[in-house]
């Protein structure tokens, strides 16, 4: 169904030896034909279809076979889904496998042979003949062509999982992909496979290709176009999320110009009807959309449009998000120009409800009557393309690299100690959070600097987006204030006292040699002016020698070299480095890039215990007991062949001394929020399905700790880095086992400090330094040196403890 989201389809039967699958063509069943543009604008048919093609001379039983599907572009918390098959495939025979409705679509599928629910991909995907019906766990090329589940597998669009040099092209709305009569199979898709109009056929053979002309000419005349219905800009918004003219065609759709979009690939302007219908649920402003094509009007103009109406979902339908409501293929004449536009709605404290979203039990909300007076969503959903102003406002996300920065309207809505706005639960999202980007591109008129805290004084005013690549409403602004600044200052951490230990964690975003030398010498300075030169360093995303080229490289040593030597530089320490080089791409991130976690030690105050046996699949394991309590090998790593780390970073874990105390650390990337729904999702509440697999690696490295703890009751033990989790989320309340095994270091802040990541608008917990409970007198700091500034060396804060072991 949705477009431009990548999707994957696979066909598994149970029994069915397959590893010759891969090398050689398939001789009997196979993927005939796939259509993802079901229910689409534009589509004719109602649904997706996967047909089954044999091209044997024997009938196939299908029985334990199933259709998987999976994002074409996965990441690392992507899913296969299933839909179980049943029956047989005729020799020289096809089979229908109905998937997803969309809501356009004017004819329905021939009688499928078997039916699921799966949403596919418009354009890009990858569909394939697999045994057994559990579901695959492959998330690349070479994975998948080298599972012995997998028959026939076919790519098609831009996806990065199918066989031989390419991907079958074409596939959209209206077309499908398909292999010629007699069944072709070469494995290579970018040969075998055609775009052209869909032809479902199921296993008593409807639909299909006509096999010829009509003996005779239709007796009945063509039908007239549809007559576009003629309807103003609150009749087509409606007072729900979606327009109840949805597909159709419209005209008649007259207001003013109140701005354009005249750059890029999503061009379009917005209209405005200036006199307003009585219904506060439904808007008075549309988008019409001109794609790559510069906008024919003005703001001020006069316009009466028409043209089609369209839901779009940026992104695409199934990544949960909301829709917009647009024009597509308009026409806009223009009656008259310089008019003045109608007056913007005012956006403050006062109008924002203090609830964010109505919950629907986790389905949609889409169709549901807005509440503009009692959800922040539904507000601003009714104003949905209006012209909109809001006065003198708190920044509360920095202005980050495209030109976008976030706001509060509500300045008492969770407050940091700095000027933030406080993430505190899954319930709060804070609905006075607005994104601010510019209608000029910053090539033309550059966009102001902001940092957390920083004012954006005066007027900002423009139509009422909803970002396309944020997924969240926006002020798309004609006219954008002036910043003053909050004053804030890069913290630096407090000195240690005598015989206190320092360790820090850092998440330095994808660090590789090629990076620009300011990048490692501003990390240097971190290190060593705002952190005070820490005794050890968990480092998070340490990318390998040639960072994102994908060649086989796992060696990060050049990396660490180059950061060590711009730390020395900077008047740090000379620090030494441990690490695990992972199995190439098994470990998620950057494709190519292979991040890991390392330490880096000061040899003349630490020492590190190097133990042989660790390396990147053998597990680390805890040994001896009371004072002689120790790691199998250091480094090592935790649970490595577990599917909870399935690319994913494994924990690294090392060994350490500081004044003849033993210090077990514990350095952690945990798997990325990758494939959740947003907070402002149209499914409410939001399904947070990568949780699954955090939660797992949660528990393992809970009992390995808790392994650690019953060996030596007064171990030291630090866990730390980048859990990707929130403080009150099951998968860091797992691992501290409630506070019995390890606590949370974050909590004994007071509640106003509690954040190292900034996320539209939202300053929340993503980092972590956890301690066992024999380490009683821990001085603990966020230092708070890039998320809350637009000028960035990492979009992580870094954290620190002073302990005295």
């Amino acid at each position: 169904m949705p477009i431009g989201i990548a999707g994957a389809v696979v066909l598994a039967a149970a029994g069915l030896s397959v590893n010759a699958a891969m090398a050689s063509p398939s001789a009997d069943a196979l993927i005939a034909e796939v259509y993802g543009g079901g229910g689409n604008s534009g589509a004719t048919y109602t649904n997706d279809f996967v047909e089954l093609g044999n091209a044997g001379g024997t009938p196939v039983d299908l029985s334990g076979y199933s259709v998987q599907y999976l994002p074409g572009a996965p990441t690392a918390s992507s899913k296969w889904q299933a839909t179980a098959l049943t029956g047989s495939l005729g020799a020289g025979g096809r089979y229908l496998v109905q998937e997803s409705a969309g809501t356009g679509g004017t004819t329905a599928l021939p009688a499928p042979d078997a039916t699921g629910a799966i949403n596919m991909s418009g354009t890009t995907g990858t569909v394939a003949l697999v045994t057994g019906s559990d579901p695959l766990t492959c998330l690349n090329a070479a994975d998948c062509l080298a599972d012995s589940r997998v028959k026939d597998l076919v790519g098609f669009g831009t996806a990065l999982v199918h066989e031989g040099s390419g991907d079958a092209a074409g596939a959209s709305n209206t077309a499908s992909v398909a292999r010629n009569a007699s069944l072709a199979d070469t494995d290579d898709n970018a040969a075998d496979f055609t775009a052209g109009d869909p032809t479902p056929q199921n296993s008593g053979g409807d639909g299909g290709t006509p096999t010829g002309p009509p003996t005779t000419p239709p007796t009945t005349p063509p039908t007239s176009p549809p007559t576009a219905t003629e309807a103003k800009i609150h009749d087509i918004q409606g007072d729900t999320r979606t327009s109840p003219l949805n597909g159709k065609a419209i005209s008649g759709a007259t207001g003013i110009v109140t701005g354009v979009r005249a750059y890029g690939s999503s061009q379009g302007y917005w209209v405005q009807d200036p006199h307003p219908d009585a219904n506060p649920r439904t808007s008075e402003g549309i988008f019409v959309f001109t794609g790559s094509t510069t906008p024919p009007v003005k703001a001020g103009d006069s316009v009466s449009v028409a043209g089609t109406v369209q839901e779009y979902y940026p992104g695409g339908a199934d990544t949960g998000v909301q829709s917009t409501t647009e024009l597509t293929k308009a026409t806009a004449t223009v009656v008259s120009s310089g008019n003045k536009l109608p007056a913007p709605v005012v956006i403050n404290d006062r109008d924002v409800p203090d609830a964010f979203v109505p919950s629907a039990g986790g389905g949609t909300i889409q169709d549901l009557p807005l509440r503009p007076d009692e959800y922040a969503l539904d507000f601003y959903a009714s104003l949905e393309g209006m012209n909109v102003q809001i006065g003198d406002s708190r920044v509360v996300g920095a202005t980050d690299q495209y030109g976008e920065l976030w706001v509060t309207v509500k300045p008492k809505q969770n407050p940091t100690k700095r000027g933030g706005t406080l993430y505190t639960g899954y319930d709060e999202p804070n609905s006075g959070r607005l994104m601010v980007q510019s209608l000029i591109p910053t090539a033309t008129e550059a966009f102001p600097v902001a940092n957390v805290g920083d004012t954006l004084r005066g007027t900002t005013a423009g139509p009422l987006d909803y970002n396309q690549f944020a997924g969240t409403y926006s002020i798309a602004a004609r006219t954008i204030g002036t910043v003053k600044s909050g004053g804030i200052k890069p913290e630096v951490t407090e000195k240690p006292s005598s015989g206190q230990a320092t360790i820090a964690t850092y998440n330095v975003e994808n660090l590789a040699p090629g990076n620009p030398q300011s990048k490692f010498d501003a990390l240097a300075q971190g290190l060593v002016k705002n952190l005070r030169s820490p005794d050890i360093v968990a480092l998070e995303e340490i990318q390998d020698n040639n960072g994102a080229t994908d060649d086989g490289t796992v060696a990060a040593d050049q990396t660490l070299q180059k950061l060590t030597d711009a730390i020395a530089a900077a008047g740090g320490p000379r620090y030494s480095w441990r690490e695990i080089d992972p199995v190439n791409d098994k470990d998620g991130g950057e494709p190519g890039g292979n991040i890991r976690q390392a330490f880096l030690f000061n040899p003349r105050t630490v020492g590190f215990v190097d133990r042989p046996g660790g390396d990147s699949t053998t597990a680390v394991g805890v040994t001896g007991t009371g004072s002689k309590t120790a790691l199998t090998a250091s480094p090592g790593r935790i649970a490595p062949n577990d599917p909870a780390w399935n690319s994913s970073r494994k924990p690294l874990a090392g060994e350490f001394t500081y004044r003849g105390e033993k210090l077990f650390v514990i350095a952690n990337h945990f798997d990325s929020k990758g494939g959740d729904q947003a907070i402002d999702s149209r499914f409410q509440p939001p399904v947070r399905s990568s949780e699954v697999q955090r939660n797992r690696q949660a528990i393992l490295e809970h009992d390995f700790v808790q392994q650690i703890e019953q060996a030596d009751p007064h171990a030291n033990v630090v866990v730390l880095g980048d859990l990707n989790d929130y403080q009150f989320s099951p998968a860091v309340l797992s691992l501290t086992g409630n506070g019995k095994v390890l606590t949370d270091l974050v909590n004994t802040l007071p509640a106003k400090e509690r954040y190292s990541y900034v996320f539209e608008g939202n300053s929340q917990v993503l980092d972590h330094i956890l301690v066992s409970p024999n380490l009683k007198h821990v001085d603990y700091d966020v230092v708070h040196i890039n998320s809350e500034f637009a000028n960035q060396t990492s979009d992580h804060d870094p954290q620190i403890i002073r302990v005295k072991p």
